[in-house]
């Protein structure tokens, strides 16, 4: 008796569903996408296009909105992998109609629709909303580091700066030497091309230095603005001020920070941050999460620390609010003491806000050495309902990092510039509020 196999015969003619639709099961998430997407205002997006339908014809933006929403959920953001899922991947196939954008059109439209699509964050917001499941009394703070696309090989201080900007010039000047050689007065075309583009290299440089010029001024006029304060004083009450008089040339320790301080010159916006015990050229996204694990604000930063980042968080997330007609105040902050800043602090609680976030303690031996509010939040944190509330924190915010960058593998930003990287961030947000809700709509 002959074995038997289940037949594998390439050459034999399929009849396939003459619908598309037919080829994804009911409940797939592109299926999900497509009707999401019908739901959303894109007028924005199609006022783009002429109205009289002359030119060349492009491809339908509600359609394109879809496919980067859905490569985005799953964590395909490369316009060049979304071109080759256009090919290879049913669900892609689906969403294009059999249509196959390339990667330049995918890239480009993208650029072109960077605001409209940002917007894209509050109809989902919205939605979510509508569903329930925006609950703002609680919100938690936390950051996460994300890799920009630039290495920190290419870091350089203001004195690096100097050196590569005079090699490019030295370099120019020998180039130009050897085609007079070459060529005498005729024309030659051998000059390389980070000279021969004013906006690579040379120009990145350039604006560079002028960044850094710039630093340098504002910390002279701070300096001066001190001085005058200091003058006025002395002119109008003929008595000196208790303070500090500034110093006639900036401090030792301005000027350390002036000199390490690097500029990258692939994504200047980017930073060296640290992220998990590693350094690396990046950006710090401070993220403000409501109880559900939805994304309320979700920001990129240069500060490699989240000090000082508390209180713009939240102020961010409640426009955010204030935008989708969402009018709950926030009653309740957690944050970890990563975030601790007194000033800010106080300020949430003077807006009617319990902030729960450990204070650091510095140099403080006792709690009786620290400042009364540092003290004040010691004993509600020690409380069983201070516990038990800043415990919710690890729930709230955390489980959407994990999902972020575990479950979706986005850990790497593709865009550059902070205002580009603003947007991508803004789609991986809205993609992750866009399963959130259809996870809840699943289950109800």
């Amino acid at each position: 008796m002959a074995q038997n196999f289940l037949s594998c015969d390439r050459e034999q003619v399929l009849l396939l569903p003459p619908d598309l639709s037919e080829w994804l099961p009911a409940g797939h998430l592109a299926r999900f996408v497509i009707e999401t997407v019908d739901q959303l205002d894109l007028s924005e997006v199609y006022g783009y296009y002429r109205q009289d339908g002359h030119g060349r014809p492009a491809h339908d933006p509600a359609m394109m909105v879809a496919l980067v929403l859905y490569g985005y959920a799953i964590g395909v953001t490369s316009s060049r992998a979304i071109e080759r899922r256009c090919v290879d991947d049913v669900a892609f196939r689906v969403i294009t109609a059999n249509r196959q954008p390339d990667h330049a059109t995918i890239a480009r439209f993208l650029l072109r629709h960077r605001e409209a699509l940002q917007g894209l964050f509050f109809e989902v917001l919205g939605l979510c909303q509508r569903a329930g499941m925006v609950r703002v009394g609680t919100v938690a703070v936390d950051s996460t580091k994300l890799a920009a696309n630039a290495s920190a090989d290419q870091n350089r201080t203001y004195e690096g700066l100097r050196r590569e900007a005079e090699r490019i010039i030295e370099e120019a000047i020998e180039t130009d030497r050897r085609e007079d050689e070459l060529y005498g007065d005729k024309r030659g075309d051998e000059l390389p091309e980070e000279l021969a583009d004013p906006g690579t290299r040379k120009a990145r440089i350039r604006e560079l230095l002028e960044q850094a010029r710039r630093e340098r001024e504002q910390i002279e006029a701070e300096r001066a603005a001190v001085q005058a304060r200091h003058d006025e004083h002395l002119a109008r009450t003929g008595k000196r001020l208790a303070a500090r008089p500034p110093r006639q040339t900036p401090s030792k320790q301005q000027l350390r920070v002036l000199e390490r301080r690097k500029y990258n010159l692939t994504d200047p916006d980017s930073r060296i941050v640290r992220h998990r015990g590693m350094l690396m050229q990046g950006y710090n996204v401070q993220t403000v999460v409501a109880d559900g694990q939805i994304i309320l604000s979700a920001r990129a930063t240069a500060s490699p620390v989240d000090q000082g980042q508390l209180e713009p968080a939240i102020e961010h997330a409640r426009a955010n609010l204030a935008r989708v007609g969402i009018d709950t105040p926030i009653e309740e902050v957690l944050a970890d003491s990563g975030y601790w800043s007194l000033r800010q602090i106080m300020d949430l609680q003077q807006r009617h806000a319990r902030v729960l976030v450990p204070p650091i303690t510095g140099n403080a031996k006792t709690p009786e050495g620290l400042h009364p509010t540092a003290r004040s939040m010691l004993r509600s944190l020690d409380t069983e309902d201070g516990k038990a509330a800043y415990q919710r924190r690890q729930a709230i915010v955390e489980p959407v990092y994990a999902h972020i960058k575990h479950n979706r593998g986005i850990t790497r930003l593709l865009r550059r510039g902070k205002a580009a990287v603003q947007a991508e961030i803004n789609l991986i947000a809205t993609t992750h509020n866009l399963l959130k809700l259809r996870t809840a709509l699943q289950a109800a």
